[in-house]
């Protein structure tokens, strides 16, 4: 575990009239780096490979930076944090520590990418 935020509160879904607000604070989400997009969320470090989770849940997160994980261990729950109209967990993979720098590595799930609205049980 490289990096975790676990202190931002979770806010209101957005939908329909109601997000043409929330949209407008997009800039401001933006000149707040990382931070302000991803939300809560951790970065897990494993053979050179970054995997952020984000958007989670405020005070959800149940690991620490330095931790070591197990496969299955809980790390926390899907929430509405950072750049995010409704509730939902962001999964990236990336080369270094520095989304802004980094670049992009695929993912997949059990040899497959999901479809959208796919729900995985992993």
């Amino acid at each position: 575990m490289i990096a975790v935020e676990h202190a931002i509160p979770d806010h209101q879904a957005h939908r329909a009239l109601a997000s043409v607000g929330y949209a407008l604070g997009q800039r401001a989400r933006v000149r707040a780096g990382w931070p302000g997009l991803a939300g809560n969320h951790v970065m897990i470090e494993h053979d050179g490979i970054i995997v952020a989770l984000c958007h989670l849940m405020q005070d959800s997160v149940k690991v620490e930076v330095g931790q070591h994980l197990a496969p299955g261990q809980p790390v926390g729950r899907c929430g509405n944090t950072g750049n995010s109209t409704e509730p939902h967990l962001h999964l990236q993979a990336m080369d270094g520590p520095q989304p802004g720098r980094a670049a992009p590595v695929p993912i997949t799930f059990h040899g497959q990418l999901p479809h959208n609205r796919q729900i995985l049980d992993l």
